[in-house]
């Protein structure tokens, strides 16, 4: 992750500044225009009609950039630097962005192809605007002589400064041009990592058909085989004489389903060994990136590379991270534990003594098994209430209730949209017009980034005094209809994910900062997923649900008495999946923490840490670091989703539970959390909303107050 000019985008806060220079050309889209139906490119970027504008792209972000550049050498008032920076920014980040989002999900080899050259070639110029000297001593400038009138621009000033410093602009040559070599190599090797989990999701081969439950079968690729017994020279008819089978791609939501619902253990064996071992090629990649990262922290001065990354996050320092997370671990044991060991004695009563271990791949299986038996709880049924359609319209249901304001599909110009199920939505507010804009791509297809996520178009920014440039976010989910339905949906599991998603795209749609670089969900990391857990919330609150959740035939409203079992079911294992994560934030501050003098391999590291802080048995031969992306997405940043549940659980108790549709609880969230974006310090934003006891300070750094987390989960703070 590059320094300022990619990780963040400075903001422009003044009234008046170059007017007719600065003017001359944006790189706005035309989304903001809604009556416009002429053709245009792309995500509403003239430029991006086809794949070869990619380079009239980057050209045009470079030759902008470089008037910029100009102009700030000659060192104007400090507020115009700040906010000429920021247009820089701007400008440069609507090409990585939009790039990034075509890499992702065009289905088009021709724009995919031009969108990764745009990528690469913008990304090299990232390095000459990062190692300007000209731009660091006029930030430093701007920062120092007193004369930014406003908190967000002096903060802003500070963040440009730290930023430059963290791209190691005031270092000696020599070791500046290492610096430059190392992160154009942990860009390349991320990317190699990615590629390589979808080049080799896996796959096993599972004989006969009837091993697979059927209401997974839709997820599996249908194979043949001539039938046992059958010479090939004697077949005949395909149909009488081929033994079906199914071919399971061990990518993480098909195989998450295998293991949940497959009750032949070989196979539920056999794909998670498969599923847990590949791509091997990673083991190489991984290496390479935590030895990279971990010299540019050295020749940073620091003493890892997550004490580098901590610069600037409430944490501070790796420290008081492990110590949060130890702490955590030694809370939830006890519970966990217990959980572990009604799961094995399930598997124990139903499969004889002979089965004294739980294994890996029977914990899905048998936690649904008991989540079932002692709730009577049925998830295949939760779906019928839960069809595509009817969830779209609880995003709705948030957006009306707690903001006034109306979230509808609106139409795109001919070229805007990258496939026929995008759609796009706006958030209108009757008193203040269109706030945001939002691509919905919802749908699962070939080729297509495997995961859900939200990327970023456009950062919202002031102008002027009279225009601001309104954000533009893209959700991207993989939902798949199933096998004997045209009507798509979703699990519980999924409507969290989809309600967390939509999270990060109200901290970014509704934000009004100054500056892009503070723009919505630009912001501290250990900050960053606390808006997108808050509103899981609001997928399990029955007084939510009623409100949408209907069946999808019948249109009967979700009873309430399986949103009890949902929510109970979910609660019993609540303390595995929460060492889990503990467990996953400590791989990643082990990866990117100190080197020890004696080296040891990524693959121990993470076998004995599972061993002290999991109940999962590690299984030779499996590796799930290797396609486990955010450990480089978050690079010892993984801590940040465990900050977030702790954040988000006082959130609600404190703030939502009570009346969590209410206009005045919205009202709250937006204009004291949301509409700040990383503008403000995250400490001082929740302190804000909730007064003191969301946060504790120790040992130099911040850590969220566990009380509110550790309630839910019926343990003791102590």
């Amino acid at each position: 992750m590059w320094n300022f000019f990619r990780k963040r985008g400075p903001n422009i806060h003044t009234k008046r500044l170059l007017e007719p220079f600065l003017s001359r050309r944006h790189f706005r889209t035309r989304a903001v225009d809604r009556q416009n139906s002429s053709p245009t490119g792309l995500y509403g970027f003239d430029h991006l009609k086809s794949p070869k504008g990619f380079q009239r792209f980057v050209d045009d972000a470079i030759e902008r950039s470089a008037e910029l550049v100009d102009y700030i050498s000659g060192l104007p008032s400090s507020v115009e630097i700040i906010r000429a920076m920021d247009e820089i920014s701007d400008t440069v980040c609507s090409v990585v962005d939009s790039a990034e989002l075509c890499r992702q999900t065009h289905p088009a080899r021709g724009f995919v192809e031009e969108a990764n050259k745009a990528s690469m070639r913008i990304n090299e110029y990232l390095h000459f605007l990062n190692t300007n000297h000209t731009l660091y001593n006029a930030v430093k400038k701007a920062e120092q002589d007193g004369h930014l009138l406003t908190a967000e621009a002096r903060r802003a000033a500070l963040h440009l400064r730290v930023d430059f410093e963290k791209g190691g602009i005031h270092l000696p040559s020599g070791k500046l041009d290492r610096v430059n070599e190392l992160n154009m190599s942990a860009l390349k090797l991320c990317r190699e990592y990615g590629e390589n989990i979808m080049v080799d999701p896996g796959h096993v081969d599972v004989f006969p058909a009837s091993c697979i439950p059927r209401q997974i079968q839709y997820l599996l690729k249908p194979i043949y085989r001539p039938a046992s017994g059958v010479s090939r020279e004697s077949l005949g008819s395909f149909d009488d004489e081929q033994e079906k089978g199914f071919r399971i791609i061990t990518e993480p939501r098909t195989l998450f389903s295998v293991l949940q619902w497959t009750a032949d253990e070989q196979v539920r064996k056999m794909a998670y060994l498969k599923g847990n071992s590949v791509p091997h090629a990673n083991h190489k990649v991984l290496d390479e990136l935590i030895d990279s990262r971990h010299e540019l922290a050295q020749i940073m001065g620091r003493k890892s590379y997550a004490e580098f990354v901590m610069q600037l996050n409430m944490a501070s320092s790796p420290e008081v991270v492990v110590s949060f997370l130890l702490e955590m671990s030694n809370m939830v044991k006890a519970r966990a534990d217990e959980e572990f060991k009604k799961v094995r004695n399930l598997k124990r009563d139903v499969c004889g003594q002979r089965c004294v271990d739980l294994e890996p791949w029977d914990e899905a299986y048998y936690t649904t098994m008991l989540k079932s038996s002692v709730y009577n709880f049925d998830s295949s049924v939760l779906g019928s209430y839960f069809s595509l359609p009817q969830c779209v319209e609880g995003l709705k249901l948030l957006v009306k209730s707690l903001f006034g304001a109306n979230f509808d599909s609106v139409p795109m110009a001919p070229g805007e949209s990258w496939h026929p199920d995008v759609l796009k939505m706006c958030i209108h507010h009757p008193e203040e017009g269109d706030l945001g804009y939002l691509y919905l791509d919802l749908y699962s297809r070939k080729g297509k980034y495997p995961g859900c996520a939200t990327f970023a178009i456009k950062g919202g920014r002031k102008i002027s005094d009279t225009e601001y440039q309104l954000p533009v976010m893209a959700l991207v989910f993989n939902f798949s209809r199933s096998h004997d339905s045209s009507i798509v949906q979703l699990s519980h599991g999924e409507l969290e994910t989809l309600f967390h998603e939509f999270g990060h795209a109200l901290h970014a749609l509704l934000s009004r900062t100054d500056y892009q670089h503070f723009s919505g969900t630009r912001v501290a990391l250990d900050f960053a997923e606390t808006p997108s857990n808050l509103f899981e919330y609001y997928a399990r609150d029955y007084r939510v649900l009623r409100k949408f959740a209907k069946h999808y035939s019948t249109g009967e409203v979700i009873p309430e008495k399986l949103v009890k079992s949902l929510n109970d079911a979910k609660d019993m294992f609540a303390a595995t999946e929460l060492q889990r994560q503990i467990f996953y934030a400590l791989v990643d501050q082990t990866l990117f923490g100190e080197h020890l003098s004696v080296p040891r391999d990524t693959s121990s590291i993470v076998a004995d840490l599972k061993r002290q802080h999991s109940n999962e048995k590690h299984v030779e031969g499996t590796h799930m670091h290797l396609r486990f992306s955010h450990f480089l997405t978050y690079g010892a940043g993984y801590y940040s989703y465990l900050y977030a549940k702790c954040f988000a659980a006082t959130i609600w108790k404190k703030l939502c539970q009570e009346d969590p549709l209410s206009p005045t609880t919205g009202t709250l969230l937006r204009t004291k959390l949301l509409q700040h974006g990383g503008a403000k310090e995250p400490a001082d934003l929740l302190t804000d909303l909730l007064g003191d006891g969301i946060v504790r300070y120790c040992d130099g750094g911040i850590v969220p107050d566990v009380t509110s987390c550790l309630e839910e989960l019926k343990l003791s703070g102590k």
